[in-house]
């Protein structure tokens, strides 16, 4: 039987050549030999936008558009909407009895994203606890890898801990722990040098970016302040283009050769600015026209098939769970 995993994205913004280098094309591969579920997390997304459910509403269709074109077959992966499958908000009830208060405001990624997000002195506890919300998520699938980036992983370790804390005060092994699947890409640098790529800072370029968009951006993109003239010699360090052609040109060897060119001088910021934009025009054109062939209602059509599995799936794991409480009553 093919290992479980578990993937998803806050339904809160479009998808970006960030995502896709680090996690988009592991899914797609993964669907080939895993059991791959991939939540569209809109509940998780409401912690911070709660005041404007319909930007989140309307997301989930964006979100699902671009996973269908970069090959995410609903065939082989069940795409589900969060909010659609109750049963993973009783079982983070349930488990949030296994953590307390100081061990949520320790997490790292909790603390960062509230720095990020300006929430230190204000947190509302939805997004504090959404953590254990994560550990409903992965243990309703008994998901056993989770592709990740590494900012993620004391997501899963706790997860994990409340997972060990109820099989021990429960005396069973029915919940199981979590791997996380680390990408092989690193994170992709924003077009501005500066940070990660992310729609927040608007510093990415995204995969149902229009043509005219794609160029404007990598036309803005930082590489050597220094290599003033063609002549000059250039750095390929925190040349952003360099970073970007390397992520994305197929020829690896073809690279080494330019970077060489432009440190010794001789080779001028819009060729290889030139190469960068044919390389992903090429590549998002076939995701672009793939996203359009869409509408809306085989979207709605695809979504409430996945999430009826992702339901059953979750039912099935809530039974047991009240089971070995002693929740179940009727039987």
């Amino acid at each position: 039987m093919a290992k479980i995993a578990l993937t998803g994205d806050r339904p809160s913004g479009k998808l970006h050549l960030g995502h896709y280098v680090g996690s988009l094309l592991n899914r797609v591969q993964m669907q080939e030999t895993h059991r791959l579920y991939i939540m569209i997390a809109d509940v998780q997304a409401l912690t911070d936008n709660f005041e404007h459910p319909e930007k989140i509403a309307e997301s989930v269709f964006e979100l699902s558009r671009d996973y269908l074109a970069i090959g995410i077959d609903p065939a082989k992966t069940t795409i589900f909407i969060q909010s659609q499958v109750p049963e993973l908000t009783e079982l983070m009830v349930y488990y949030l009895n296994f953590v307390t208060l100081a061990r949520l405001e320790r997490n790292p990624t909790v603390k960062t994203e509230l720095a990020q997000k300006g929430l230190e002195t204000s947190v509302p506890v939805g997004f504090l606890c959404y953590p254990v919300g994560q550990a409903a998520d992965i243990t309703a699938f008994k998901a056993e890898l989770i592709p990740v980036g590494e900012d993620q992983l004391p997501l899963i370790e706790q997860s994990n801990e409340i997972v060990r804390r109820f099989n021990h005060t429960y005396n069973t092994d029915l919940l199981k722990e979590a791997q996380p699947l680390l990408s092989k890409a690193s994170r992709l640098v924003g077009i501005d040098g500066k940070a990660k790529a992310s729609k927040s800072l608007n510093n990415a370029i995204f995969l149902s970016d229009s043509p005219e968009d794609i160029r404007t951006k990598v036309f803005a993109m930082f590489t050597d302040p220094n290599h003033a003239r063609v002549s000059d010699p250039g750095r390929v360090e925190e040349n952003v283009v360099f970073t970007y052609l390397d992520a994305f040109y197929p020829d690896a060897e073809e690279i080494a050769a330019l970077k060489a060119h432009y440190q010794r001088g001789g080779l001028g910021d819009t060729t290889i600015k030139d190469l960068l934009n044919t390389t992903l025009q090429t590549l998002l054109e076939p995701i672009r026209e793939r996203r359009q062939t869409f509408a809306r209602k085989a979207l709605c059509d695809i979504l409430q098939a996945g999430t009826h599995v992702a339901r059953s799936a979750a039912q099935q794991t809530l039974e047991e769970v009240r089971r070995v409480m002693g929740l179940r009553y009727f039987d």
